[in-house]
């Protein structure tokens, strides 16, 4: 039991202390095929620092959800990422670990950082609140019918049983898994306000989304944000590492030498996705905004196939 709760808090630990790492070797991957030198990997470090020793600056007619927002927004990310599966299963937290209570932990956090960009009142605010919650409307039911067709084959919402039926040889090729983890994919570029949906470098006020939101906000409030939005990363990272690329976690009760194997596969399949990231960013250009929704689109649809393959390989 303490060797579990031992695991559990280096599991919290090490997906906070990794997210700005992971931020780091995106951008730093991006530089280099763009034959740029750009910035060092603990540059996320060393913003997030520099923030929190910065003074907060607030308009005169923000309200207390502007103040508490930023740290709500990153508590409610911290425990979904902790919640996700990472180099062990069966951690004292994975009773609790459901994929329909991390969606809700996530879409709780979007809630959140929407009302606050619209608690100030500005123009820029209004516009990334709104677009955010469009996203929303077309990301959230998308991932539901992700977890739906994830359901149908592993039967049941819970991570980590999930992760140990991955693990086990009947689960064969299946294009109904294909399909659900382009969808989770697309889903995941959005949720996260990547290209080609928003660009996180950008203060075009005709093309961001998720900076609109957080202009206002200074000092540690900013660093919170930012802070969240690396977890955001490494959370759906995470989520695709443990569900569709199993191999390599520690199983329940597991010897200390697993764990260790363990978390050295936890960290590369990170880097992997850092890199896959970058490399995606750098090939393809930011889509309009009212395209967006076509984006979305096909991941609904590819989830709905998952399921309707499911349903009819089952013979309903």
């Amino acid at each position: 039991m303490i060797a579990a709760i031992a695991a559990q808090t280096l599991q919290m630990l090490l997906v906070v202390l990794l997210a700005p790492l992971l931020a780091g070797l995106v951008r730093k991957t991006k530089a280099r095929l763009l034959r740029r030198r750009g910035p060092p990997l603990i540059q996320p470090y060393r913003d997030l620092l520099r923030l929190l020793r910065k003074e907060v600056v607030l308009a005169e007619n923000a309200s207390w959800l502007f103040r508490a927002a930023p740290y709500l927004i990153f508590a409610v990310i911290w425990v979904a990422a902790v919640l996700v599966p990472t180099f062990a299963i069966g951690l004292p937290f994975s009773v609790a670990a459901d994929l329909i209570a991390i969606v809700a932990l996530v879409g709780s956090a979007r809630f959140l950082l929407a009302l606050a960009g619209l608690d100030v009142g500005t123009s820029f605010g209004g516009i990334g609140s709104s677009r955010e919650v469009m996203i929303a409307s077309l990301a959230e039911p998308a991932m539901l019918m992700i977890i739906f067709a994830l359901a149908l084959i592993a039967g049941t919402t819970q991570l980590s049983v999930i992760t140990q039926f991955m693990l086990s040889p009947e689960v064969g090729l299946r294009v109904s898994l294909a399909l659900a983890l382009i969808g989770l994919i697309i889903v995941a570029i959005a949720e996260n306000a990547r290209i080609p949906v928003d660009n996180p470098a950008t203060h075009l006020e005709l093309t961001m989304v998720h900076e609109a939101m957080v202009l206002e906000y200074s000092g540690r409030h900013l660093a919170m944000i930012e802070m969240a939005a690396a977890l955001k990363l490494v959370l759906y990272i995470s989520l695709i590492a443990c569900i569709f690329v199993p191999w390599g976690i520690a199983a329940s009760g597991a010897s200390a030498a697993a764990l260790a194997i363990g978390l050295a596969a936890y960290i590369g399949k990170l880097a992997l996705g850092g890199v896959l990231l970058a490399v995606f960013e750098v090939t393809i250009a930011k889509m309009r905004v009212f395209r967006v929704p076509e984006f979305l689109g096909a991941a609904l649809m590819l989830a709905l196939l998952a399921t309707l393959l499911r349903l009819v390989s089952r013979g309903f």
